[in-house]
């Protein structure tokens, strides 16, 4: 089976099929409505082949469907029909989740996606459970989000963030009882030193992971896979 695996995020949305080397990428923003991303990609990648169609969501996502309107791109994501749209089997998944699946290597593993936002997911044993950690409280009446995410790097710079990063690090992986965390996300290329227990992600995971939804039985809530 051939799979095209669509990254969706802020500032752009990437795409990869099975058999092609180099993703596209298609600028992306607060106009990016899910009808346009699906007629950009599919003009992007015309001549492509594939069987069925992998998307990563930049916000929560229930039963396949995405739960609310992502906060960084246009409307009209919640309640569209992909499947349609794309004339083929579709599966969506945070985009998150769709990195850990792509960067898990057994046991227990959080992965948390620093970017735009704050990105996480937790694999127990093959088990994966997409999380919504960037929104707990942390400082000052303060998110994880706002001293891990964009936001944070602007507001702190780049030593003040690199020290809070490596404090939500070690505060997530003790209460979540990690034996590891994976750091990925586009900000994570920017410490300087891993925290304990840390290492770094890469962004072609997500495609990873979004071929392993269709080649392995994964999905939440259930077995994603031994390895």
């Amino acid at each position: 089976m051939k799979i095209l695996v669509i990254d969706v995020g802020g500032t752009h949305v990437k795409a990869l099929a099975s058999g092609h080397k180099r993703p596209i990428e298609i600028p992306s923003g607060p106009d990016m409505t899910a009808k346009k991303m699906v007629a950009a990609v599919r003009e992007a990648t015309a001549g492509w082949k594939y069987d069925a169609v992998s998307i990563g969501y930049p916000g929560p996502v229930l039963h396949g469907r995405p739960l609310s309107e992502p906060h960084n791109l246009g409307r009209g994501w919640v309640g569209f029909d992909f499947r349609k749209a794309f004339d083929r089997p579709v599966k969506i998944i945070n985009d998150a989740a769709m990195q850990a699946l792509g960067s898990y290597h057994g046991g227990r593993m959080l992965f948390l996606g620093l970017g735009t936002g704050l990105g996480s997911a937790l694999i127990v044993d093959g088990v994966l459970e997409p999380m919504e950690l960037a929104h707990l409280p942390y400082k000052k009446g303060r998110t994880y989000e706002d001293y891990a995410g964009l936001a944070g790097l602007k507001r702190l710079g780049k030593r003040k963030w690199r020290q809070h990063v490596a404090d939500v690090v070690e505060q997530l992986k003790t209460a979540l009882q990690a034996e590891y965390v994976v750091l990925g996300g586009g900000n994570a290329k920017l410490l300087k030193k891993l925290p304990p227990g840390a290492r770094l992600g890469d962004n072609a995971n997500a495609f990873r992971g979004g071929y392993r939804l269709w080649q392995e039985p994964a999905g939440t809530r259930g077995r994603a896979f031994d390895r």
